[in-house]
């Protein structure tokens, strides 16, 4: 059979190959742009929070593989001459119960105390069972002889209203609430089983403004104290309000902590009141909104680039810059950590300069392989090279004052997890003014622990009108 191209002029001939060759140009065109696209849905897929920024709960469809640990040879629990951590008996006991026998199993004679010549001893440790205690408080009146009346005035911590909870119970209401994270109806239950205490759910979510209000003095110094100190992290992290997402942000040191509710852009970090007025160095992850406090050093945090690097890794098997820098940046800090362990005095030139130089060599190799396109999107691991080059000084301050500035922000990502915690357990905030009142008392709270004070113990001083404020003079 014929197809009818036998009999096709040389011009019909010549315009269907023309179109054929753009048809074949065109479906080039878009098999790259597929091809393009495939392989960055496989990358978004890839992620995880051992390659990225992203949270170990966001791990759906896999987790980050663990490499195995080498066997050490010994079997599982207490090593043989390890030291124990059993009950000691205590040399004056609060209690002490003599158990005499009722009487002789020779002769049936009564036995008495007199009768004793000698005991076993055995100590038990054990709480008190709680109870609601009412007390009455009578603000008298007195007449002088003068004639003059006086009235005593009620203590401070005793309400208005004729009949009212105690410092204790709403101390541990509020311990319940915000650090322990259980649900104001599952604390009203806990308190009433507990102590016998009828306390009403309004009563418990009424205590958490009424705590916020009494630390406010002890925010205030610490903000005050974040401003003045050497170095400061800051993170930010996403909670609920009802149905809506909401950003807050945490300013902290390893000896203080502060959160406030607020937008996640440059305004919602002014708002807490500490990122504008710093001066010293800042330890964030890379996110644009910190680049412009240009009033204080940065420190990028390491963690964050190391988890970067090792997507790229990912991305790029066959190719050893990624490898390279990632070895630079670990073996500074294993330095950096020698200095602050005080296992030596300072990282030695040489080890900095071998380490800096597989540092930049490493960037200069990676730009050559990923460099810049035409256009104003640019590939990932393109993007972290020239990060890594741009803010070199960011990225390895660390090592030029490792007594003090750390490698990573764990201390930020630590401060914010008790409110992933939260959400977890009990869900979210109903509200702004509860959202904002819950992290004001988890900022006291957790600075008072950071300085070794117990948590019940720091809210109760702050019922009881002896609010802990943290030293003017801070450790750095």
């Amino acid at each position: 059979m014929s197809s009818g191209w036998e009999s096709a002029s040389r011009e019909d001939l010549l315009t269907v190959i023309g179109l054929l060759q753009r048809q074949n140009e065109e479906l080039a065109a878009a098999n790259e742009r597929l091809t393009a696209r495939v392989a960055e849905l496989e990358r978004r897929l890839g992620r995880n929070s051992g390659n990225s920024s992203m949270p170990p709960s966001s791990d759906t469809f896999g987790r980050p593989e663990k490499k195995p640990v080498p066997k050490s040879g010994r079997k599982r629990g207490r090593q043989p001459g390890a030291d124990g951590s059993g009950l000691c008996m205590v040399a004056d006991p609060d209690v002490t119960e003599d158990h005499l026998p009722a009487a002789c199993t020779g002769c049936g004679r009564a036995l008495g105390e007199d009768d004793s010549i000698g005991f076993e001893r055995r100590q038990v440790r054990d709480i008190p069972l709680t109870t609601v205690k009412v007390t009455e408080h009578r603000a008298h009146r007195c007449r002088c002889a003068c004639g003059t009346v006086t009235a005593s005035p009620m203590p401070g911590q005793v309400a208005r209203s004729p009949s009212s909870y105690g410092p204790n119970l709403r101390a541990l209401a509020v311990y319940l609430l915000v650090f322990q994270h259980i649900p104001v109806e599952r604390t009203t239950i806990l308190i009433r089983d507990v102590t016998g205490a009828e306390v009403s759910t309004g009563w418990v979510a009424s205590l958490l403004p009424e705590a916020a209000g009494l630390v406010e003095d002890c925010l205030n110094l610490i903000r005050a104290l974040l401003i003045m100190g050497h170095v400061l992290h800051a993170d930010e992290t996403t909670t609920r309000i009802g149905t809506t997402r909401r950003w807050l942000h945490v300013a902290c040191t390893d000896f203080l902590t502060l959160l406030h509710l607020a937008p996640r852009s440059r305004a919602g970090a002014d708002a807490g009141k500490v990122l504008p007025h710093y001066r010293g160095v800042l330890v964030h992850d890379s996110l644009s909104l910190y680049a412009g406090y240009d009033s204080c050093t940065h420190q990028l945090c390491g963690a964050h680039l190391i988890r970067e690097l090792t997507a790229a890794e990912e991305d790029f098997p066959d190719q050893k810059w990624h490898q390279q820098i990632r070895w630079a940046l670990a073996g500074l800090n294993t330095q950096a950590v020698r200095v602050r362990n005080q296992e030596t005095a300072e990282i030695t030139p040489g080890a900095l300069l071998l380490h800096c130089e597989a540092f930049h060599q490493g960037i200069k190799v990676g730009l050559s392989l990923h460099p810049k396109v035409p256009g104003r999107k640019q590939s990932p691991a393109h993007n972290l090279l020239t990060r890594l080059r741009d803010q070199a000084h960011d990225v390895l301050r660390f090592a030029d004052d490792p007594r003090h500035v750390p490698f990573t922000n764990n201390c930020g990502e630590r401060a914010l997890r008790p409110v992933k915690t939260q959400l977890k357990i009990s869900g979210c905030h109903q509200s702004d003014t509860g959202a904002t009142a819950w992290l004001a008392v988890r900022s006291y709270l957790d600075s008072a622990r950071k300085h070794g004070l117990t948590t019940f113990e720091a809210i109760h001083r702050a019922f009881t009108g002896k609010l802990w404020m943290p030293p003017i003079a801070q450790t750095t």
